[in-house]
């Protein structure tokens, strides 16, 4: 992306609106007529947000960024006042764009909403038809009705609409998209110096006041993290078969209704001898064909183990005459019905007439027979027996879905009504932090949904049980903290090494950053080429190899007049001095890219436009903070 974009912060945070925006109908908020004055936050167009509906959003954002990004993810991006005003402007958004499809009149087609359903995840059968059940069971983990859920589903599709109608609206100049691409592609030679940090490991000096100041200074990293102990249930397809009572009975009837399941067809083992002669040959082509193929015959019958013989000689099916004509073993069903009935028709040892198909004429010899079976019941009673507990699973997953979550939360303190109701097990876990745990791998609660319901202040606070959280299909977990740790910051003595350490190295960053800004200074004053690195090439496209700071420093760099000196501090690395000798354009173009950019750039002004409507739409709707949303950030306070 251009620096440009880079630079309108206000355009980027617009852009991590847009993320946060799609999506909000499956997992998210409830129509707007239960909003009440109450704890609000905000008031949009006569409606209010509230405070609850705030922390749904921050919440259900969390796990969004967790899904992308896996492990990696670090939730405390999102706990500062800047994210989590980002996070209320975007329902302040929302609530005004609401306000307008009202306004507008505008309205989802019955199709389009039906479309939109069908392209959910894990709701299509095996057979492609829509699973109605499971959508009813993943509306419900959700706490929603399939009524309340498709109007919040309209709703979106309907803000979608309007967002769009004036994000179309933008177009990019030619001249402008060009002269920002000649901006990208501009290259610069450039030479280094280097100052390092370990240079002047024997100047540094540590006192035990530096020690201390950085303790204080960065208490964060010397922090253990929260830490709970917890139990939780979990049902899933495999707890609801495992309480499927099956008879023999009910074993002997699937066997018996579903026979040919277990039946094995006969198969037959042959090798052939193929005269090809083509669908539309004349009556003599054909005829001769035929004679060949008698002719073959005559000679298996007086001599049947010449058969591979002639079939390497004769036969014309380059699939099997290397083989000798073999074919392997096969049903009936495998071949063209004029050969299969031929083949299927034979004994073993016996050779056939000349058989036409559309192929040609074929001599066929049966070398194999295994004759239909039937596997005994008793060999396959396991197998049936855990096929009809799937089955009755399925069709009681939903019927104990709807109970697990009234359980879990009519009696919010405890998972015992829910054991004892489901016959689930209690188990535990220790040690659970925020974040998923790699050592954790696959176990039910090391899931990003379940631990952001459990590290709520609700969970750890009251210690009420979590909700229902739907970590996969047809599997919900609920659990709650029998014991919490907070976030504790080690003592001073216990991380001194450490401490010192870390300011050991501050402390030799400081003294490469001043040796090189003097250096910096005298260079700028008189040009001097002494000390410095090759020249290497750099551009907005080709930055390999580059940290961000010098990268920055390099192409933000006055080359008026060269060459040009620009310095960069590299944290850990010390100070990196820039001589920049050559600024041209490259040799050639790349069309494709400048395009690409044409596009970005349009795509940049459109969201542009769309801030400009939606700071419209606020105003229109008569946007306010409340007193609720004075914590965000002191920015807010000043509002």
């Amino acid at each position: 992306m251009f620096d440009f974009i880079r630079t309108h912060q206000r355009l980027m945070q617009f852009l991590l609106l847009l993320f946060i925006f799609p999506s909000f109908a499956f997992f998210g908020l409830e129509g707007y007529s239960r909003l009440t004055d109450d704890n609000g936050v905000a008031k949009v167009a006569g409606q209010t947000i509230t405070k609850e509906e705030w922390d749904a959003a921050h919440r259900q954002q969390l796990e969004r960024m967790r899904q992308v990004y896996g492990n990696q993810f670090d939730s405390k991006i999102f706990d500062s006042p800047q994210a989590r005003r980002a996070i209320l402007d975007n329902l302040i958004a929302q609530r005004a764009l609401g306000a307008e499809v009202v306004a507008s009149k505008l309205v989802v087609p019955d199709q389009a909403l039906q479309q939109s359903i069908l392209q959910i995840p894990g709701l299509t059968k095996p057979d492609g038809s829509f699973d109605n059940e499971q959508y009813r069971v993943l509306l419900a983990a959700q706490g929603m009705t399939q009524k309340s859920y498709e109007a919040s589903l309209r709703r979106e599709m309907a803000l979608q609409q309007l967002n769009a109608a004036i994000q179309t609206t933008a177009f990019a100049p030619k001249t402008v998209a060009e002269n920002l691409s000649s901006l990208n592609d501009q290259e610069r030679t450039v030479q280094m110096l280097n100052f390092k940090p370990d240079s002047y490991a024997g100047q540094a000096k540590v006192t035990d006041e530096l020690l201390k100041a950085y303790y204080d200074k960065n208490g964060a990293r010397f922090e253990t993290p929260e830490q709970a102990d917890i139990e939780y249930v979990v049902l899933d397809a495999a707890a609801v078969a495992a309480q499927a009572s099956v008879t023999d009975d009910d074993i002997k009837a699937y066997y018996e209704q579903n026979q040919k399941q277990y039946a094995t067809e006969e198969q037959r083992r042959a090798s052939h001898i193929l005269i090809t002669v083509k669908k539309d040959a004349s009556a003599a082509d054909k005829a001769a064909a035929k004679a060949k193929a008698e002719g073959l015959v005559a000679q298996l019958r007086k001599n049947p183990g010449d058969f591979a013989k002639l079939a390497k000689a004769n036969s014309q099916d380059p699939g099997s005459a290397d083989n000798g004509g073999d074919l392997g073993y096969f049903n009936k069903g495998a071949m063209v019905k004029p050969f299969a009935d031929a083949a299927f028709s034979l004994k073993q040892g016996e050779i056939s007439d000349p058989v036409e198909s559309d192929f040609g004429y074929h001599v066929i010899e049966v070398t194999g027979i295994k004759p239909a079976s039937v596997k005994p019941l008793e060999s396959v009673k396991a197998e049936i027996g855990g096929e009809i507990k799937k089955q009755i699973a399925a069709k009681k997953y939903s019927e104990m879905a709807d109970q697990f979550n009234n359980l879990v939360y009519e009696n919010g303190d405890n998972l015992k009504a829910v054991s004892d109701k489901l016959k689930l097990k209690i188990q535990t876990a220790s040690g659970v932090t925020r974040n998923p745990n790699p050592a954790a791998g696959a176990a039910p609660y090391n899931n990003g949904k379940f631990l952001t319901a459990l590290f709520t202040d609700d969970v750890i606070k009251a210690k009420h049980n979590t909700e229902a959280v739907q970590t996969a299909p047809n599997t919900l977990v609920a659990g709650r903290m029998t014991s919490y740790k907070p976030v504790a910051k080690r003592p001073f003595e216990e991380v001194k090494a450490d401490v010192q350490k870390a300011v050991l190295l501050a402390e030799e960053q400081s003294l490469a950053v001043k040796a090189g800004q003097e250096r910096l200074a005298q260079l700028q004053a008189k040009d001097d080429a002494t000390g410095f690195s090759e020249a290497k090439v750099v551009s907005r496209v080709k930055s390999d190899g580059w940290t961000q700071e010098a990268f920055n420093a390099v192409m933000k760099a006055d080359t008026a007049k060269l060459p040009a000196y620009v310095g960069a501090e590299t944290a850990g690395m010390g100070y990196q001095i820039y001589r920049i000798t050559k600024v041209e354009q490259p040799k050639t173009v790349d069309a494709a890219r400048r395009k690409a950019e044409q596009e970005q750039i349009t795509a940049a002004l459109s969201q542009q436009e769309a801030l400009g409507y939606l700071d419209y739409l606020r105003e229109k709707a008569k946007t306010k903070l409340l007193k609720g949303a004075a914590a965000v950030s002191a920015d807010d306070a000043a509002k």
